[in-house]
């Protein structure tokens, strides 16, 4: 397995079409490496405390369902919309997400542009019983071990934040950490990239993370190129069902909802009625 030292740079023999995220992702990955680094010299400790924890629920297989699974969100804030729930509670909030059915819960950990923290993360872990996704901008081996001591079921990586050659090794330390992945993408280039890790699930963005502009066609438009065998996750733009209907006949298995479930007033019937929506095979 190749090295990770999250250095952001990109690797030696990494495809020549990849180059470093500008506008707010690139802030974005630059400011979660430099907290990375921070972090970095506690990692063999936290290696052997994982050692010794169980297997935490598999976050793919929660994800088969007759009907959309829904990735619920805990999420204060955001760069694009500013402060959307900036007194949530976070483990009332995910009791609330698992009561109205979400398959799965993700959990913003990124401090500065989004509100979160690790103690959101295994707050949350303690009071689900559904797997738990750790959100964030992972660019270093370190994240995905705080993530799994933690009690994170999975982690997210984001193919545009990182070289092909990154995005490979850092797969390989999750899988070696016992966590799942979604590698999130918006282009056929990256959906390539994300396959040939062996990902077993896959995220497409509406969201342009660089600019931040929503298309609402990017999932719709990407999804059906995912392979059965994979998990396809819609993510962004989706604050009504009327939103989600182009992602769900595209053949999206589950939708990844963050601003809109964590403004309502009603977070469990909000999540609930996503979750009624049939999932149409691709």
């Amino acid at each position: 397995m190749q090295a990770v030292d999250g250095s952001g740079l990109e690797s030696p023999g990494a495809a020549v079409s990849w180059m470093p995220p500008t506008g707010t992702l690139g802030r974005l990955v630059a400011a979660a490496y430099a907290r990375a680094q921070d972090s970095a010299g506690g990692l063999p400790a936290i290696r052997e405390r994982v050692a010794s924890l169980p297997a935490p629920p598999a976050f793919a297989d929660s994800l088969r369902r007759d009907t959309l699974s829904i990735i619920a969100e805990i999420k204060r804030a955001s760069p694009s919309k500013g402060d959307i729930a900036p007194g949530l509670d976070a483990v009332s909030q995910a009791r609330a997400y698992e009561r109205g059915g979400a398959a799965a819960i993700s959990v913003l950990t990124e401090p500065d542009q989004f509100g979160g923290s690790l103690d959101d993360l295994t707050a949350v872990v303690g009071a689900v019983r559904i797997p738990v996704l750790r959100k964030d901008f992972i660019v270093h081996a370190v994240q995905i071990w705080e993530a799994r001591v933690s009690g994170a079921s999975a982690v997210l990586l984001i193919a545009r934040a990182l070289s092909p050659d990154r995005l490979q090794a850092l797969y390989e330390v999750a899988v070696e950490a016992g966590l799942e992945v979604l590698i999130e993408v918006r282009d056929h280039q990256e959906l390539a990239r994300a396959i040939a890790t062996g990902a077993r699930v896959i995220g497409v963005n509406n969201r342009n993370l660089e600019t931040l502009v929503i298309d609402p066609h990017t999932a719709p438009g990407l999804v059906p190129s995912i392979p059965p065998d994979r998990i396809a996750v819609a993510e962004s733009g989706m604050s009504a069902i009327a939103d989600a209907s182009a992602a769900q006949l595209a053949g999206a298995d589950a939708l990844l909802i963050g601003s809109a479930i964590s403004a309502a007033t009603d977070p469990e019937g909000a999540v609930q009625a996503f979750a009624t929506l049939a999932r149409r095979a691709r």
